[in-house]
């Protein structure tokens, strides 16, 4: 279709009663010549008939003819817009209409209605107007036709590539535009034309011949043209160029990832990794992110750039990505030190703190650091890199490292925009890096402080085999105050105890230590496990209040330990017996010796600090080689919440694999909480003992100050026995000064009782309810040295409250008489 066509008749409605009639045969030929004929074109009927309808037409118009007659045949009629030429030369531009003049009989004629378009008002002006407004319009156009090849193209959509407008013309969309996708285009085409539904500002994005390696983006609206009887004749299309939309588009998509992707851990190689990825290939063909040593060690750099003292720099790299294999393996890997020759892009872009943009880089120059896996340093051209970024990581004025962007051959080089970009996608990561390096110096120093506090090894003893396993919350989550603790009893006994505090970081790892402190100092008293919870749970109190925080407010900010849970266990290997009492505290689990898990059935009291019912204390009885499996909440936690039921399950299902006993502890761990769990944990596992019949030896005394002697002489037999003579002096005195208090002070039975373990125990109980007491006698004083020199000759000596009195007891080293 012709530019002119139907634009003009849209526009003018056809008169037949302005129009000048005439008549042409099957060949075109005018066979009928009217007055308003000659008026318009200003031939006589005798020189108009017989001759060609072409002949009456300017040149550019006649040419068309043929396939007007043809178009007449197929369709029965035409309408459009001609330029007609008048017998003195003179140009009319005039509007056609041509119908089939049927005859009864004879060949096909055609009438044609030729009105002259000068008349009609404002015309000439608007095509003028709508012509300029098309060929000087900023937006490409094209119509193209049915077969979808171009039959005209203004002079803007030659900056889309493609040539000039005459080279278009019977082309197709292929032809003209190869780099981008000819098809996907041509098939909205086709679908317009199909269905009549104008397609608008569907989106092409792709790379054109004239500029290969700059992605472009395009935006096409689609229309189809029809003539008067509403059949298809084409497609009218624009084109307006997206690439700067489109690209500013895809920068801030990529800063939403940015924000959604970097940071999302506090673990400074992880972020610096993020940000690699980040950025290929959206931004970079190849990303390197190296950092200071002691940026990832925590440490605080000086404020301001790093100095330029003129040698090379060491960095250690952090993060890399690249989106092509054969570069990952010419590059320093994660971890390893990277030293950049002075004077180098990176090494200023570290002295001066801004960045530096390399458009074109040299490809003759060698890489930028000092020593490369291949023993040799690359060349740009042999790695392929063009273009560069070096972009240097600062957050609150001090410098962490440096990030180096780079582009391969077949992407354009980076410019200011990109730029810019890298700018922001390395100052977002910046400061996360700064916060994990933060949180990396408060961790570590945490983890020192609890790993200070919590047992360097656990102190030897006869009464369980023992193991324990402590594993830190993950970085997002931080250290937290669980414990545990394994503390020598009286009397060969052990208490076993684990205790976590709510929070984390180096406030609750100093709570814990205050709790582990005193739960060791209430351990000496030897007081029965709900006694030691009860007086626990006061000092916690107590301290809230003195903090002026109110009691009952779990993690308030006076004191850390409120709502913090203890478990506290008693092990007595002479008869198995097992007391414990909880506080806000899970339940151990009890491995028997044929390997079936059951759990304590133990009332749980109040967390520490809160308030509530007393706490109750439930006693068993161990077989030996059972296994005590204490631990807190982290363990059974799946997540942020965890269940009893579920948790307790599968810790049943991992302690139904026994295993030496520190293989069995790192398995129960590894098996039920990831590597960062989410919740700290601790472990405690205790396989018990018992002393057997050969080591306790115990005699009941009546009351008679006569019984003292036979009681020392029954003690100094029992040693000898043992093979600990040397003892005897001191056990005598001991016997002596212990029996003869009970009998002076005490009520009812008296028993003596000596345990060999690993140190030599001597005990007497009675029936009274008042301790004995130390006392420093005068010169003068003629009794009141007896427990002073018990105190004097044995290592430790104590009282402890049972049941039904107290029980006075005295221990002696036997390690001096093995070594």
């Amino acid at each position: 279709m012709g530019a002119h066509e139907e634009s003009g008749v849209a526009r003018h409605r056809f008169d037949v009663a302005d129009a000048a009639p005439l008549l042409l045969d099957s060949r075109g030929v005018v066979t009928g010549w009217t007055g308003d004929a000659r008026r318009l074109l200003a031939y006589p009927a005798s020189e108009a008939v017989g001759r060609k309808l072409a002949d009456l037409l300017v040149a550019e118009d006649a040419q068309r003819v043929p396939d007007l007659v043809e178009r007449c045949r197929r369709d029965g009629g035409w309408a459009g817009l001609l330029t007609a030429r008048r017998k003195d030369g003179r140009r009319v531009r005039v509007a056609a209409r041509i119908a089939s003049a049927e005859e009864a009989q004879g060949a096909p004629r055609w009438l044609v209605l030729l009105s002259e378009l000068a008349g009609a008002t404002g015309w000439d002006m608007s095509r003028t107007v709508l012509e300029q407004m098309v060929a000087d319009a900023p937006v490409g156009i094209a119509i193209v036709d049915t077969d979808l090849r171009f039959v005209w193209s203004n002079t803007a959509l030659e900056q889309f590539g493609g040539g000039p407008a005459a080279s278009r013309l019977g082309l197709r969309f292929a032809d003209v535009q190869p780099g981008m996708d000819a098809h996907a285009v041509e098939a909205q085409m086709r679908h317009v034309l199909e269905t009549g539904e104008a397609v608008v500002g569907y989106e092409h994005v792709g790379r054109v011949r004239s500029a290969p390696l700059r992605e472009t983006a395009h935006m096409l609206s689609f229309s189809r043209l029809e003539d008067d009887q509403g059949r298809p004749i084409g497609v009218y299309y624009t084109v307006v160029d997206m690439t700067e939309r489109h690209r500013a588009r895809q920068r801030l998509a990529l800063l939403d990832r940015a924000g959604e992707s970097i940071g999302r851990t506090l673990d400074l190689n992880r972020t610096a990794q993020e940000l690699a990825d980040v950025a290929v290939p959206g931004l970079a063909d190849f990303v390197s992110v190296d950092l200071l040593e002691s940026v990832l060690g925590g440490a605080e750099p000086a404020p301001g750039p790093l100095a330029d003292t003129g040698e090379p720099v060491a960095l250690r790299r952090a993060g890399f990505r690249s989106a092509q294999q054969d570069l990952v393996d010419a590059v320093i890997a994660i971890g390893e030190v990277v030293e950049f020759r002075p004077g180098t892009p990176p090494v200023r872009c570290l002295a001066t703190g801004r960045s530096w943009l390399g458009e074109r880089i040299d490809p003759r120059a060698k890489d930028w650091t000092t020593d490369v896996p291949s023993g040799r340093p690359a060349t740009f051209r042999e790695l392929g890199l063009h273009s560069v970024l070096t972009v240097p990581l600062r957050s609150r004025g001090i410098t962490l490292g440096v990030t180096t962007f780079f582009r391969r051959d077949r992407r354009e080089s980076f410019d200011e925009g990109d730029l810019r970009l890298a700018e922001d996608l390395v100052t977002r990561a910046a400061v996360c890096v700064d916060n994990a390096r933060r949180y990396t110096r408060e961790r570590d120093a945490a983890l020192v402080l609890q790993r200070s506090l919590l047992p360097h090894r656990l102190p030897e003893q006869g009464a369980v085999d023992v193991a324990a396993c402590y594993r830190p919350a993950d970085e997002l989550t931080g250290l937290g105050g669980d414990w545990y603790d394994l503390i020598p009893l009286s009397g060969a006994r052990v208490a076993l105890v684990v205790g976590e505090v709510p929070g984390h970081g180096i406030d609750a790892a100093a709570a814990m230590g205050q709790l582990r402190t005193a739960v060791r100092t209430l351990a000496a008293l030897d007081l029965p496990p709900e006694e030691v919870l009860a007086h626990l749970d006061d000092l916690v109190a107590r301290t809230a209040r003195e903090d002026g925080a109110e009691p009952g407010t779990a993690g308030s900010a006076g004191s850390r330990s409120v709502g913090a849970g203890c478990l506290y266990v008693v092990y007595d290997p002479v008869d198995g017996g097992c007391a414990m009492a909880a506080a806000g505290h899970p339940a151990p689990a009890v491995v028997r010796p044929d390997g079936s898990v059951v759990f304590a059935d133990l009332p749980q009291g109040p967390p520490l600090g809160v308030g509530g019912p007393p706490f109750e204390a439930v006693a068993m009885s161990l077989d030996e080689g059972s296994t005590l499996v204490l631990h807190t909440d982290g363990l059974l936690a799946r997540g942020e919440t965890w269940a009893v039921d579920a948790g307790r399950e599968r810790l049943r299902r991992a302690l139904e694999h026994g295993a030496p006993l520190d293989a069995y502890c790192r398995t129960v761990v590894d098996t039920l909480v990831p590597a960062r769990p989410y919740d700290d944990v601790a472990l405690l596992m205790a396989r018990t003992k018992r002393l057997g019949s050969g080591q306790v030896a115990d005699w009941e005394l009546p009351s008679d100050p006569a019984v003292v002697a036979q009681a020392r002489r029954t003690a100094t037999g029992q040693l000898a026995r043992w093979g600990l003579d040397e003892l005897a002096f001191t056990t005598e005195l001991v016997v002596s000064e212990l029996v003869t208090n009970a009998i002076r002070y005490a009520t009812g039975t008296i028993r003596l009782r000596l345990i060999r373990e690993r140190t030599l125990v001597c005990e007497v109980f009675d029936g009274g309810a008042t301790a004995p007491h130390l006392r420093h006698p005068r010169t003068t004083d003629e009794g009141g040295r007896g427990l002073l020199l018990v105190s004097q000759l044995t290592q430790r000596w104590g009282t402890r409250f049972v049941a039904d009195g107290k029980i006075i007891w005295a221990e002696q080293s036997l390690t001096d008489l093995t070594d």
